[in-house]
């Protein structure tokens, strides 16, 4: 008998899913033209997506004044984390530009994208990147927003140099004892009396730490907050542009792609342009402060010294967390605590370790004849310096072992070189007294 089959179809019918729609804005710089730019950028996908019948609006993801051969974008990255995170089907964006200007970087990003079948398109070009010529139109259009980018870059050095070359102060922005206002460098003189008071103070022989600590005790603001410290004194005192002149081309953007600024070392020349602007400080205290910062980096050759050493990185203090910093004061090597060194003894009261008691108690734990930095590295982890006279050894294992140690008397703790350098150091004062 045969069988009787009948298809009953759906009464309802099944509605296709909606695309999860996200745009990308970006502008390069912080004037208001261009954030007017930006915010009407947001608000035209903000409506271009929600009127859209199918499509579902996963949101506008802006950044602004960064530039687009920067991978480090914060609104970039979150759009990346959540197409990652699989809530997002297509993203929009106005033009290849927008999204990056590196080649590489876009191409790299598209290509993680198409991996997870996620849709790029480029309103300026009309490109998708999933389609068949996707990715060689964009290869090639790419090319030539990096080349633009390259020659918006030359353009700007080009005038920044000329303008040096001039001895025009360019793109000066935050000095503590300035403003610039319309263009045109001003005292602003209750910062400018803390200049003079720090040129004074050093000059009269008190080193940063004191100074710094004498306008934290006396409650002065630095410009953009933090706290006063020896570098930021030592930047105040080597600073030439309080003595209204200025060395230019200190710095320079080293490409185009990272924009990343560097200390010119010979590779440009510079320009010392003299009454730039109004002056702080008169040009002999200047000098004489220089004199002096001279005079004290050639009786402390140790700071000159940026290499490592097996302690590097290894002592911490039990204060305030912070790493040890090797110091070689008149011939003897000391380890200190980097905050008590920025700040003093009032931020963090520990005490130094002598090197060559780091050393022996370092060759005693691990019982060995010499001491040996491969060993040592090896073995330790770390050394925590938890109160005076005391180290804790922390091995590589997490077991720690503590050991005390004495200062010694201050006969024990220097030797003939170091007597001899400060007999010298007290005759030069008396001479110079004299």
């Amino acid at each position: 008998m045969a069988r009787n089959i009948r298809k009953i179809e759906p009464l309802a019918l099944k509605v296709p899913a909606k695309k999860r729609i996200a745009a990308y804005a970006r502008v390069s710089t912080g004037k208001d033209a261009m954030l007017h730019s930006l915010s009407a950028q947001v608000s035209y996908y903000s409506n271009f997506i929600q009127n859209h019948a199918g499509w579902e609006y996963s949101g506008v993801y802006a950044d602004e004044a960064i530039t687009g051969t920067k991978e480090i974008r914060p609104e970039f990255q979150r759009l990346l984390d959540d197409c990652r995170n699989g809530k997002i089907d297509i993203v929009i964006t106005k033009s290849i530009s927008r999204l990056a200007r590196n080649t590489v970087t876009m191409l790299e990003t598209v290509r993680e994208l198409k991996k997870l079948n996620i849709d790029v398109y480029f309103e300026k070009e009309n490109i998708h990147s999933l389609s068949g010529d996707g990715e060689l139109m964009l290869t090639i259009l790419a090319s030539f927003a990096q080349e633009e980018s390259l020659s918006v870059s030359e353009n700007c050095k080009w005038r920044i140099r000329k303008g040096f070359a001039n001895g025009e102060l360019i793109n000066l922005q935050f000095i503590y004892g300035y403003r610039i206002k319309k263009g045109k460098v001003q005292i602003e003189e209750s910062e400018a009396e803390i200049v003079r008071m720090i040129f004074k103070d050093y000059v009269d022989g008190m080193g940063y730490r004191l100074i710094a600590k004498k306008l934290r005790e006396k409650g002065v603001r630095k410009m953009r907050g933090g706290i006063w410290n020896a570098e930021g004194i030592s930047d105040i005192i080597k600073n030439e542009k309080y003595t209204g002149n200025a060395l230019l081309q200190k710095r320079y953007v080293k490409d185009h792609l990272t924009k990343k600024s560097v200390w010119n070392k010979g590779n440009l020349p510079q320009y010392y342009a003299e009454g730039t602007h109004p002056a702080i400080i008169d040009i002999d205290t200047f000098k004489r402060a220089q004199e002096i910062k001279s005079q004290k980096r050639e009786r402390h050759p140790g700071k000159k010294e940026r290499e490592r050493y097996p302690f590097t990185g290894k002592i911490l203090c039990g204060i305030c967390g912070k790493n040890y910093t090797r110091r070689n004061k008149e011939g003897r090597i000391l380890w200190i605590c980097s905050t008590y060194l920025k700040f003093g003894k009032d931020r963090c009261p520990s005490k130094q370790v002598p090197e060559n008691i780091l050393i022996s108690l370092a060759t005693q734990f691990l019982e060995l004849k010499k001491f040996d930095e491969v060993i040592f590295e090896q073995s330790i982890k770390q050394i925590q310096v938890p109160a005076p006279k005391i180290l804790v050894f922390v091995l590589q294992d997490g077991r720690t072992v503590k050991k005390e140690w004495n200062y010694g008397t201050h006969s024990e703790r220097w030797s003939e070189e170091a007597r001899q350098k400060a007999r010298e150091r007290r005759l030069k004062k008396l001479e110079g007294r004299s």
